[in-house]
């Protein structure tokens, strides 16, 4: 494990678990690879605690960053009208969190966006009197139209490209499906706005697409989360705001470097929750790849990669990888390294040694297969194939179960009835809240991290 530091961006380092070794001729290899960011200095976090909000000690300066917020305010956020008033609380209440000096703006999203404040094609600069301005432009914020999420995040990425911040972040809430641009227009607004700004989408309500949320998260490497009372919204848009503002380090890159032969198989974060990176690729180098995390505060996150090397007879051994966290540098020149680690191929007669699986590989690989379950279950469920969602939901209870996934545990519990979890057996209740399946679905990829 090597580490590397610099002032003003956390202290990255990298460990590897797996099991080396594999049987003669084997090629396929797996490793955990733990990435933690700690001490970037001041995150900048504010407590949520009853402080003031423009209280200077709580106002600590951190890195350069440009926030923007889209509300959606298409017809149906009237109803009913308490809707659209929680979410003006909730906006404010993200303003409240903001850094003093941190560039923001306001959208209103319908079947085409509006700056709400400052206006102007411009951001403002975070202090008491744009505070005050901000959430007395919020009053303004009426219900009326369609739904084109693609045009929203399209004026956040123009009026975010307007600063140059280190940290570049979005929050946007819907209410319900995007049905006033084709699937296909929404893709290519993500595919532009993806790496120039991250995300986190809500759905209040249950009247959204959970498909469309998780995928604009994803997309832009943001949380997606439901929010089904309205009245949570103002606590969930802190909390958000607050985890924008604990940023530090944008950009990093998980960098793969293999040996000639060996082809990288997939590359997945794992924790806190499943996300595949395999397709996001971009080439750095002969033999190198790099995959986007996104931006970091102080935390820890969990990727599997896996390798298929050439066979090999016993007694050889091999680095099958190097992986790397690196930050590119403004300038163009190279990316500044930030921590590695290595995976290694040893080739052995032992077969106990080939065969054991690292119990790290084993945990993430159930983890990994639980997300992918409870998502086929539930489309099952939709369909009216109610065997294959029994039989889904069922492996879904018993990965929960062997894991010690409480949480996804309980959220199933709402969907099934669990007869046996050891042996995930289960019956599928008969009449499940829209909400309860809107949840579990939309958490289904939040893992818990294997005991070390």
């Amino acid at each position: 494990m090597a580490n590397f530091s610099k002032s003003n961006v956390p202290r990255f380092s990298v460990e590897v678990y797996q099991n080396e070794f594999l049987p003669e001729g084997g090629r396929d290899v797996s490793a955990i690879v733990t990435v933690t960011a700690t001490g970037g200095g001041t995150t900048g976090r504010l407590p949520l605690v009853s402080v003031g909000p423009h209280d200077a000690a709580t106002r600590q300066r951190g890195p350069s960053a440009a926030v923007a917020v889209m509300v959606d305010c298409s017809g149906s956020m009237d109803y009913p009208p308490t809707k659209l008033r929680h979410a003006r609380e909730a906006t404010a209440a993200a303003i409240d969190t903001l850094r003093d000096g941190v560039a923001f703006t306001v959208i209103a999203g319908t079947h085409k966006a509006a700056e709400v404040y400052p206006g102007g094609g411009r951001l403002a600069r975070a202090d008491a009197a744009t505070r005050a301005a901000a959430k007395d432009a919020l009053r303004a914020l009426r219900a009326g139209g369609g739904t084109a999420i693609g045009e929203w995040l399209r004026l956040a990425d123009r009026l975010l490209r307007t600063q140059d911040a280190a940290i570049r972040h979005g929050i946007l809430l819907t209410d319900g499906r995007n049905e006033h641009e084709s699937p296909e227009a929404l893709r290519v607004s993500l595919d532009a706005c993806a790496g120039r700004f991250t995300c986190d989408a809500r759905g209040v309500g249950t009247d959204w697409e959970v498909k469309e949320v998780t995928a604009i998260a994803s997309a832009l490497l943001g949380t997606a989360d439901i929010v089904a009372n309205p009245s949570g919204l103002a606590e969930d848009f802190q909390r958000m705001m607050e985890s924008a503002m604990g940023k530090e380090v944008a950009d990093v890159a998980l960098r793969i470097w293999t040996p000639q032969g060996t082809d990288v198989t997939f590359v997945k974060q794992v924790a806190p929750t499943v996300e595949d990176l395999t397709h996001r690729r971009a080439d750095a180098g002969p033999r190198c790849g790099d995959y986007p995390t996104g931006s970091w505060g102080d935390e820890s996150r969990d990727y599997h990669v896996a390798v298929r090397v050439p066979a090999a007879d016993v007694g050889r051994e091999m680095l099958a990888a190097r992986v790397a966290l690196v930050l590119p540098s403004p300038d163009g020149t190279p990316p500044r390294p930030l921590a590695q680690g290595l995976v290694r191929a040893v080739w052995t007669a032992d077969l106990a040694a080939s065969t054991s699986m690292n119990p790290q590989v084993a945990h993430y690989t159930g983890q990994a297969e639980l997300a992918q379950v409870i998502q086929q279950g539930l489309d099952a469920r939709k369909s009216g194939d109610w065997d294959g969602a029994t039989a889904k939901l069922g492996r879904a209870v018993q990965l929960a179960a062997a894991s010690g996934n409480a949480e996804t545990a309980k959220l199933l519990s709402k969907v099934v009835d669990v007869v046996d979890a050891v042996t995930g057996t289960v019956r599928l209740k008969a009449k499940v809240a829209d909400a309860d399946e809107m949840t579990l679905e939309t958490r289904s990829t939040k893992t818990v991290r294997v005991k070390k």
